[in-house]
């Protein structure tokens, strides 16, 4: 179990950094969103057949397995749209309420007994959402954009909970990101038409940003993820994402000086939700039970 939530914790770590290079990339979302999924899945490719880790499966068993990867790549979209119209602690701290629609997304798909806890600490990080949502105006469609962002990705880690009980996770975490990345293509000329770009490709530091988000916090951070996964439960799972926005903020503050453009209402919300965080540490170790990927 230690093993677990130390490659846990690391994911967490590295996730911090994807709302920082997000924002460090001058491409739009979009654009963004399919370079890191075309890298990554190339790289993927390589290793994984290097390593032997690469199985072949069936049709039938790529549809649910690519449907759950049209869910991460419109969460990136989201997460990143919401970077993109406000700002990184923004963005962040709304992925958050990932605990929240996991808390109702789980009981509901798995079919399991809802978990009064659960909804509790989830309304401790909404309730910090609601506080940030009121602090400035002209923040609000990024966060709309970012709550939007939450939803998808707790269906995400849901659905991955069910996939890793009959796949390898290298086999499944490829089979989802290029099934993303070939549905994003497949809509990408509507989308450009929608919201057009001046340039369809990178500038130089882009490139550099991108092969660090998608090797560093994309191949490796969703590894660990999974992994995690095997022993945790979904809502924890989640729930510890909530420390991401914590490394974030941080160093959006250092590099980016976003603490000038937030408020004590900002700061309020995130306490709420780093005291949700801490509360669920408190009651999983308390109640190693709370852990089992039967929860």
């Amino acid at each position: 179990m230690k093993k677990a939530f130390l490659e846990l914790h690391l994911s967490v770590f590295l996730a911090g950094f994807t709302g920082i290079l997000g924002k460090l990339i001058t491409l739009n979302e979009g654009m963004l969103v399919w370079y890191r999924l075309l890298i990554t899945c190339i790289s993927m490719y390589f290793l994984f057949r290097y390593q032997g880790a690469l199985k072949r499966l069936s049709w039938k068993d790529i549809i649910p397995i690519g449907s759950t990867g049209v869910i991460v790549a419109l969460h990136w979209l989201f997460f990143y749209g919401s970077i993109k119209y406000a700002n990184v602690s923004i963005g962040v701290v709304c992925f958050s309420l990932t605990s929240l629609f996991t808390a109702i997304f789980d009981p509901l798909i798995n079919r399991r007994r809802f978990d009064t806890v659960e909804m509790l600490l989830s309304m401790l990080t909404l309730a910090g959402i609601l506080l940030i949502f009121h602090f400035d105006t002209q923040y609000r469609t990024g966060i709309i954009l970012g709550i939007i962002s939450a939803m998808f990705a707790a269906l995400f880690t849901v659905f991955n909970k069910r996939l890793i009980k009959r796949f390898d996770t290298k086999t499944i975490t490829f089979y989802e990101l290029t099934t993303g990345l070939a549905v994003l293509s497949i809509f990408a000329p509507l989308y450009l038409h929608l919201f057009p770009v001046a340039s369809l490709l990178p500038s130089t530091m882009d490139w550099l940003y991108l092969l660090i988000l998608s090797w560093a916090c994309t191949i490796c951070m969703y590894l660990l993820s999974m992994s995690a996964l095997k022993k945790i439960s979904p809502f924890t799972v989640n729930l510890c994402f909530n420390l991401e926005p914590v490394y974030s903020i941080i160093l959006a503050f250092a590099i980016f000086h976003e603490n000038k453009y937030l408020n004590a209402a900002f700061y309020g919300g995130l306490a709420c939700i780093i005291l949700s965080v801490v509360l669920q540490m408190v009651r999983v170790s308390r109640h190693p039970e709370s852990l089992s990927t039967a929860h």
